[in-house]
């Protein structure tokens, strides 16, 4: 982490989990025991029908709210989607685009990921992007060549002034529900390297102050060490975020001196 430069962000994706009941019971469990008045930024990214209530819910906590997807339209007969204004109106601050699971089993490409970061940005949300390979990709050596394409991809068009809305997670796919973790080295090298990409693209001042987040089976045990490195500059969370103590002590080690 850096902060001279940039925002250390720990984001939850609580993916199709919780329902409304479950999420208040959350709440009452995680208020008492987040740190004050630390410099880590908190992201609850929830299911659509409960990001309403989770707006109320943790507005005294101090967590921001966001989505797990987004439509690109802002309106039409897309049965099912939501827009990105949707989600602000009802209170959304930040939206997860091209997760991996959206990439796998609902068939989101590069292109769909473009256009889905400039509705985000176009509504006024913060869009956390995310990029990442399969193991067969790592063990071929093509790791950095195939994230730097869907960095580039996912930003094509974007312009400077609106780059610093953009949060990238990088989640190498070999490590997302599996129990595996990239090493604390491999994950800061894919996170420089996305630095790099930004750099060529838009330039030092504006890379350095980007948020690259790493998000694969980040835990109690292993984020201090992660968040430890110079360009990991948050978390992306899955599993670990369902639970309050886990959640609260990945923000813990977020917040080390």
């Amino acid at each position: 982490m850096n902060r001279r430069y940039r925002k250390t962000i720990i984001a939850g994706n609580w993916k199709m989990n919780k329902t409304l009941s479950e999420m208040k019971d959350y709440a009452e469990e995680i208020r008492p025991i987040l740190p004050k008045g630390k410099w880590c930024k908190t992201v609850l990214c929830v299911p659509f029908v409960n990001i309403p209530a989770a707006v109320r819910l943790f507005k005294d906590c101090h967590i921001a709210i966001g989505a797990q997807n987004c439509h690109y339209e802002d309106h039409g007969a897309y049965t099912g989607e939501v827009t990105a204004e949707m989600l602000k109106e009802v209170g959304a601050k930040y939206v997860i685009i091209g997760h991996s699971e959206r990439r796998q089993y609902y068939n989101e490409t590069d292109l769909t990921v473009n256009k889905k970061v400039h509705a985000a940005l176009n509504a006024g949300l913060q869009p956390i992007v995310c990029v990442g390979e399969s193991l067969d990709q790592r063990e071929a050596g093509t790791t950095m060549e195939l994230i730097a394409y869907q960095v580039k991809a996912a930003l094509a068009g974007v312009p400077a002034e609106k780059m610093r809305r953009v949060v990238i997670a990088y989640e190498p796919l070999w490590a997302i529900g599996t129990g595996k973790t990239a090493t604390a080295g491999q994950a800061n090298e894919v996170c420089e390297g996305i630095r790099a990409v930004v750099r060529k693209l838009y330039g030092a001042r504006i890379a350095r102050a980007v948020t690259i987040q790493y998000g694969g089976s980040m835990n109690p045990k292993n984020a201090e060490e992660l968040l430890a490195q110079p360009d990991v500059d948050g978390g992306l969370i899955g599993g670990a975020a369902l639970k309050p103590a886990d959640f609260v002590a990945i923000i813990n080690a977020a917040n080390q001196e």
